[in-house]
């Protein structure tokens, strides 16, 4: 019982503080990560533990799926260039340079842990990207690349992670294997997505004026999707990610409007009880993460998190003004595969950077590393690791998330510049 209290009051807060940080013209995330730092450290209250588990099957399938479902198809197909180039050899190129600074900065951090501190903090998070950006005015163009780019380098991430994590146990690393694995999670997920999608699709079109049945149907799928998929050892979230797509679609051919209204309110609700739990939750992790750090290692710690997070932020903002060059270049070579609109200006591309926040994902990945080595020896440094990761997140999301707000005024964007975010349903 006691813990259905906590759960309660825990959502009673994210209601409340979710009205003040509209009031007071604050992203809500981080008032709502701020409130669960607070409510951590009050003293009696009992441990809650976040279950990665949980987190990749219970909040990551909607979220997912929602962004897809609403995502512009055709912004993403134009902005592919973009988002493929971000999404996968940006995640790479963060995976080394964090790997290369934590190694000989950071005592006791060998290579395989290295890069496994990298991995964790590779991918932008679509939770935080969209929590963050919605309602500032940004482009059709730019939301698209933020939305499509973290809802893909999650398995670009997790790959990497999972060969990391295999060098510290000792398996040896192979470049063509791993090269292999993550083709065949991504295709694996993508084919699996799409069969499920168009299974969906067929009973759908018999029961469509069953809005009860269809809406249904619509939440439970992302999660049975996710299920499949990762059973079949492809990618969960490719597969949740093409479900989306390839429904959204769908539904504009064959859904009523009565309908799709219906199901929008409904998403909406859950999507927003969800987004404010991750959030409340990644405040309230802290100060238990924090206990399990010596006190005198905790300020350099704090310190390598600072220079992660720059280091990470200033790799993304070299891929992305280099991706803004050769895109130009290729529109001036290739015109048939480039079109105009693909072509990024200084002022998207600084907001790109600017809007790369770390969240949930990262947090439960490093709260899921391995206690125990298979010899039974403790996983090492997996204390500072996940202490390290967590605050590169907060730093990621309450640094940049209070800043960007600031910082589209600076750039002085033009009215006809801006485009609100579309309803979509």
């Amino acid at each position: 019982m006691e813990n259905y209290s906590i759960v309660i009051f825990i959502m009673a807060i994210m209601i409340g503080l979710s009205a003040v940080a509209d009031k007071i013209r604050i992203p809500y995330p981080i008032l709502l990560i701020i409130a669960g730092m607070a409510v951590g450290f009050i003293p009696g209250l009992p441990e809650i533990e976040i279950n990665p588990e949980v987190i990749f099957l219970i909040f990551l399938p909607p979220m997912l799926y929602d962004a897809a479902f609403n995502i512009s198809f055709k912004e993403f197909k134009i902005n592919i260039n973009t988002i493929g180039a971000l999404s996968i050899s940006l995640v790479f190129m963060t995976v080394v340079g964090i790997a290369v600074v934590a190694h000989y900065c950071i005592p006791g951090m060998t290579w395989p842990l290295s890069f496994v501190l990298g991995a964790i903090l590779s991918a932008t998070d679509a939770v935080a990207a969209m929590s963050v950006t919605k309602g500032l005015g940004l482009s059709h163009k730019t939301l698209t690349i933020l939305e499509g780019e973290s809802l893909i380098n999650d398995a670009s991430a997790l790959v990497a992670y999972r060969f990391a994590v295999a060098a510290v146990t000792g398996t040896a690393f192979v470049a063509w294997q791993a090269s292999l694995d993550f083709v065949i999670l991504l295709a694996g997920g993508f084919l699996t997505g799409l069969v499920i999608s168009k299974t969906l699709a067929f009973f759908l079109k018999k029961i469509h004026r069953n809005s009860m049945v269809v809406i249904s149907l619509m939440l439970l799928m992302p999660f049975v999707t996710y299920l499949i998929a990762e059973e079949l050892h492809v990618s969960g979230v490719i597969a949740v990610v093409t479900l989306g797509l390839t429904i959204s679609r769908f539904s504009n051919r064959l859904f009523p409007s009565a309908l799709k209204k219906e199901s929008k309110t409904i998403w909406d609700i859950i999507v927003f009880l969800l987004n404010g739990l991750v959030f409340i939750l990644i405040g309230l992790e802290f100060p238990y993460i924090v206990k399990s750090i010596d006190t005198d290692m905790i300020l350099p710690y704090i310190g390598y998190g600072v220079i992660i997070w720059l280091v990470a932020f200033v790799i993304r903002m070299l891929r992305i003004f280099s991706q803004q060059v050769n895109l130009k270049k290729s529109f001036q070579k290739q015109r048939k595969r480039i079109t105009e609109h693909a072509l990024l200006d200084f002022k998207n591309s600084l907001i790109i950077t600017w809007s790369g926040m770390r969240g949930i994902v990262s947090l439960a990945i490093a709260i899921g590393l391995p206690v125990t080595l298979s010899d039974g020896t403790a996983f090492p440094e997996r204390n500072a690791i996940i202490f390290i990761s967590v605050v590169v997140v907060l730093l990621t999301l309450i640094g940049q998330g209070l800043t960007l707000p600031w910082l589209i005024r600076i750039l002085k964007i033009d009215a006809d510049e801006i485009v609100e975010i579309p309803s979509h349903s």
